[in-house]
């Protein structure tokens, strides 16, 4: 068994080894050597390496930005992170430093991924980002970023996940434009980037900005919505129903959960009762605290006094 479970370890971190080179081949291998720069985390450092001539690398503003981010929001407000996602922060930027060196690499003039049309450069970027990525969500981990922004934003104010990292990812593509060497067609070159990752995340993970609505059959009901309250910080309702067939009463889990609780959700369940049934549904439009505000237009209506 421990043997088992050691085996199950050691494949998810070469996973999110793999992933987090895959991660940093998008941005060192071809957006970099190109000047290009997008939206997250790394669009920001890139834009940093950019102002500085070089100065300051991506891959060392990118790990001291998130360290300081992550101190942050453990300090000043109790969110906690795991050790896969300190793991995937760290290995991303040392990947970055190896893959720079690797000029073979590079999508440059003369190498053998060099690409003629620019355009296309973005849309590759854009697929190894999103599987980079989606990689490290679906074994539990995350790169960082603007998610640690987006939900230290969501947990004082009434914004939703999805808007934070909208808004965030177009603020960090304008930036380029107050460098001057840089003009409005290489911030264009960023928004590709960001929507070819947004399409291409859906079908690696489900989408970052997604959400699921879970339905939970198991005996062990009770520890799995504990588990959900205390250590994921999200609600959960109990709905009675009867097993037609044994004519039994049983207790349904039903959950909402964006799509970066996912794969840790699936993992608690399975490991407090294997034998659960879970109903999974993607859902986009999910409205109340913590996903989208609710949005109702009301008309007022004022009557005129006549003089």
């Amino acid at each position: 068994m421990l043997t088992s479970k050691a085996g199950k370890l050691i494949k998810e971190y070469l996973i999110l080894t793999l992933a987090c080179f895959i991660f940093g081949l998008a941005w060192e291998g071809f957006m970099i050597p190109n000047g290009m720069s997008a939206g997250g985390m790394m669009g920001l450092c890139t834009v940093i390496q950019y102002a500085t001539n070089g100065f300051i690398q991506a891959q060392y503003s990118y790990f001291v930005l998130n360290a300081l981010l992550v101190i942050i929001a453990v300090v000043a407000m109790g969110i906690g992170f795991g050790f896969k996602t300190i793991y995937c922060i760290v290995m991303s930027s040392v990947a970055m430093g190896v893959l720079e060196k690797i000029t073979v690499l590079h999508c440059i003039d003369g190498s053998f991924f060099f690409v003629q049309e620019t355009v296309l450069i973005p849309i590759i970027a854009g697929v190894l980002e999103a599987t980079g990525i989606g990689l490290v969500l679906r074994f539990g981990g995350s790169t960082g970023g603007t998610d640690i922004v987006a939900l230290m934003v969501n947990k004082y104010w009434p914004i939703s996940l999805s808007t934070a990292f909208l808004v965030s990812d177009l603020i960090v593509c304008s930036l380029l434009l107050f460098l001057p060497e840089k003009c409005f067609s290489d911030m264009c070159y960023g928004l590709a980037e960001l929507v070819t990752f947004s399409l291409m995340i859906d079908m690696v993970v489900g989408g970052k900005k997604s959400s699921y609505q879970l339905l939970v059959f198991s005996e062990k009901y009770a520890e799995i919505a504990d588990y959900i309250i205390t250590r994921m910080d999200r609600g959960v309702t109990v709905l009675k129903a009867q097993g037609w067939y044994t004519k039994r009463d049983k207790n349904v889990l039903l959950i909402i959960i964006n799509q970066k609780q996912f794969p840790s959700l699936s993992k608690a369940v399975k490991d407090i009762d294997p034998s659960a049934f879970m109903s999974v549904s993607q859902t986009n439009s999910v409205y109340g605290e913590g996903f989208e505000e609710i949005k109702a237009g009301v008309r007022i209506m004022k009557k005129k006094k006549n003089e």
